[in-house]
């Protein structure tokens, strides 16, 4: 499923194509009910952890959820005819977008939208983010901080990758109760996302390697995996710690695969 900063680039990119336009939406695969905002004009884009709201108003919103197989596919102006299972299409005045396979693409009233946005915790991403609401909450529980992170409602757009490296860059164990985290760790932590997640949105990719652990400086080979970008633990399972050398750990815990460094982050 793709994580925070990959909607908050997509929510970029519309804004910058069809924000202020009159645009036509249509949904070729007859699942989504475009009537309510063909013709209309394109207010903004943005995202709130795994969430992209395309916002016409008044009181009119297209949310996509992309879940695990969603897409969203950008072309230049000709407009083609549709191929495969298109749930929704968007054209502008010199862009158009596919959007195939979401889990949710639906138009909400602002009430909706309200209430979807309030069962979703802090995005570091977002100006109007309050840590202090996320670390109220992870401070108030007793599960580890490994499952906290991964919890929408405590704090919105962290997936697994991004939850696997915050926490070996800070040496915390994942199974520590969230009760045991105290502001000051909670703080290094939400301010080390924010960075590494606005990277994510410059760039396209997950970066979380410092710069002493490349591989132009350490020599070692470049990381080979779909889903890019040079990492410390994740899908790195039995491989060297780049730190100390020691082998990754990995584990399932609530049915997502969990990777640590047993001497960086001791127990």
């Amino acid at each position: 499923m793709p994580e925070g900063h990959t909607l908050h680039r997509l929510a970029k990119l519309h804004q910058r194509r069809y924000a202020g336009s009159t645009v036509r939406v249509s949904s070729p695969q007859g699942k989504f009910a475009a009537s309510f905002v063909d013709g209309r004009r394109f207010v903004r884009a943005e995202a709130h952890g795994k969430h992209l709201f395309h916002v016409y108003g008044p009181d009119t919103t297209v949310h996509v959820h992309l879940g695990l197989y969603g897409t969203f596919a950008e072309f230049p102006h000709p407009v083609l005819e549709p191929v495969g299972q298109v749930r929704m299409r968007l054209a502008g005045p010199t862009h158009w977008t596919d959007l195939r396979g979401p889990t949710r693409c639906e138009v909400l009233t602002d009430v909706e939208v309200a209430a979807l946005r309030a069962r979703l915790g802090p995005d570091p991403l977002r100006r109007d983010a309050k840590p202090e609401v996320a670390h109220a909450r992870v401070a108030r529980s007793r599960q580890s901080l490994a499952v906290l992170l991964l919890d929408q409602s405590v704090l919105a757009g962290v997936g697994n990758v991004y939850r696997a490296e915050v926490l070996f860059r800070h040496g915390v164990h994942p199974l520590v109760p969230g009760n045991e985290v105290d502001r000051a760790l909670w703080d290094d932590l939400w301010l080390d996302l924010t960075v590494l997640m606005r990277g994510g949105v410059k760039t396209g990719r997950i970066d979380t390697v410092r710069p002493e652990h490349m591989p132009d400086v350490t020599g070692r080979a470049p990381r080979k995996d779909r889903h890019g970008g040079e990492v410390y633990v994740y899908r790195r399972t039995g491989q060297p710690c780049l730190v100390c050398g020691t082998p990754v750990a990995a584990a399932e815990l609530a049915g997502r695969n969990l990777y640590w460094c047993p001497t960086c982050q001791p127990a």
